[in-house]
């Protein structure tokens, strides 16, 4: 394809220019590494490299579309076989992207077409509304909104989980945005690198909520009351009472704006009346630990415990689980250049990630749009897709687009409407 060996070459000259830029990570010459090419999108893996130079020569002449590295260290990485590479650990992984969970901005920026029986749509979607069929065609877009929601699950992490309940060591943490629409992080730690599958997938069970006991805590239907529990209780009790708390502290309107929300709470009209009225009496309760009475008009044992289950779902993070527990995952190398935007898979610090914004960063050191030209460079291009979604990059918005539409825009968003596969140049 005449466009993608024009992504390739201008790939290929951004890594010759920064080539003493590419960062080299940790024990490098220990993991594995694959790459996508631009003429198919099967990985080529099992690759090792021993030295810096081989590894940066690699990426200019053989300019991959997309570049990926093993948590996971090897004695042998380049060997054809897992059994053959010799496993030394694994880092802990976390990816957080924003395909896995729904954004109120989906319904404005994702498109989808079910190839059964055409209906189009947009949103976040399984199968499609009409008929029920799996075949969807999906477009997935970015915006400012997706991409903050992603970066403060990353920030949750960090500081919610990682730091207070695990005693993680925060300059142990390695952070990229993925060039794309999430986060990466790495935990480099030698003992946690000795953790099998199962052990990882109790850290995420943990960190997600998933299968949490309230009753273990203390919840409880006695006499005809209810009984909850108390913050003296440190990690999950702490937490969901205080987001309680947080709630309760609200206006009743906000408060009845949370509780009714279908994608959080969905509470009905009348839970929702008997909670504003108890909210006073309930705030005073969980602010006494002796105090554990949670009796209130219309919740019962049951209705607390999907009450509850909402909260954890509120406080717990999104992450895709099988990056976590598969020690032989590949993640995308830091500095690389993802093959569906043109974006950098942009290293972060802790420190850099609250104000890091990837769609129009200031700081040139972080901005993940490589592509940005000084001399206002434009190319133009046709629109292959049925409907392109409004793009705002570097605070100027391009778009919506139809199918046919022939625009002259500037060169960093034809790399991305050319890396996206939603327009060819002309």
């Amino acid at each position: 394809m005449v466009d993608n060996k024009y992504l390739k070459r201008i790939f290929q000259a951004y890594y010759k220019e920064k080539q003493s830029e590419i960062p080299i990570v940790n024990l490098f010459d220990q993991r594995e590494f694959g790459f996508i090419p631009w003429d198919k999108q099967i990985m080529n893996r099992h690759i090792g490299f021993t030295s810096k130079i081989n590894l940066k020569k690699y990426f200019i002449s053989n300019t991959p579309k997309h570049a990926y590295m093993s948590g996971s260290l090897y004695s042998s990485p380049e060997s054809q076989n897992m059994q053959g590479k010799g496993y030394q650990g694994c880092d802990l992984i976390f990816d957080i992207d924003v395909d896995h969970f729904y954004t109120p901005c989906k319904e404005d920026h994702d498109l989808w077409h079910c190839k059964e029986c055409g209906e189009n749509g947009k949103g976040m979607v399984e199968k499609c509304p009409k008929c029920g069929k799996l075949k969807l065609k999906k477009l997935n877009w970015i915006c400012n909104e997706c991409l903050d929601v992603a970066k403060n699950e990353i920030i949750k992490l960090i500081y919610n989980f990682l730091i207070p309940d695990f005693n993680i060591n925060i300059d142990k943490m390695k952070i990229t945005f993925s060039g794309h629409r999430g986060y990466h992080l790495k935990i480099e730690d030698e003992q946690i690198r000795s953790f099998s599958s199962d052990e990882r997938r109790e850290i995420i069970d943990y960190i997600t909520g998933e299968n949490i006991s309230f009753e273990i805590w203390g919840l409880q239907e006695k006499g005809g009351n209810i009984f909850g529990f108390s913050r003296e209780t440190i990690g999950w009790p702490q937490k969901i009472i205080g987001l309680i708390e947080n709630i309760l502290s609200k206006t009743n309107v906000e408060i009845e704006t949370i509780l009714s929300n279908k994608k959080r709470f969905n509470l009905n009209k009348d839970l929702i009346e008997n909670f504003i009225n108890f909210k006073e009496n309930f705030h005073n309760i969980i602010k006494n630990n002796h105090n554990n009475n949670w009796t209130l008009v219309g919740f019962s044992l049951n209705a607390w415990n999907k009450f509850l289950k909402r909260i954890v779902a509120e406080i717990g993070i999104e992450v895709d689980i099988p990056v976590s527990i598969d020690i032989h995952r590949l993640i995308r190398y830091p500095g690389s250049l993802h093959g569906k935007t043109g974006f950098r898979v942009q290293k972060l610090l802790p420190d850099e990630i609250e104000v890091f914004n990837p769609l129009d960063e200031p700081n040139e050191k972080l901005d993940p749009i490589v592509f940005m030209s000084e001399k206002a460079i434009t190319q133009k291009i046709e629109i292959l897709e049925s409907e392109v979604p409004l793009t705002k990059i570097k605070g100027e918005t391009f778009g919506p687009y139809k199918q046919g539409e022939k625009v002259e825009i500037p060169h960093h968003i034809a790399v991305f409407l050319l890396c996206k596969g939603v327009a060819k140049t002309i």
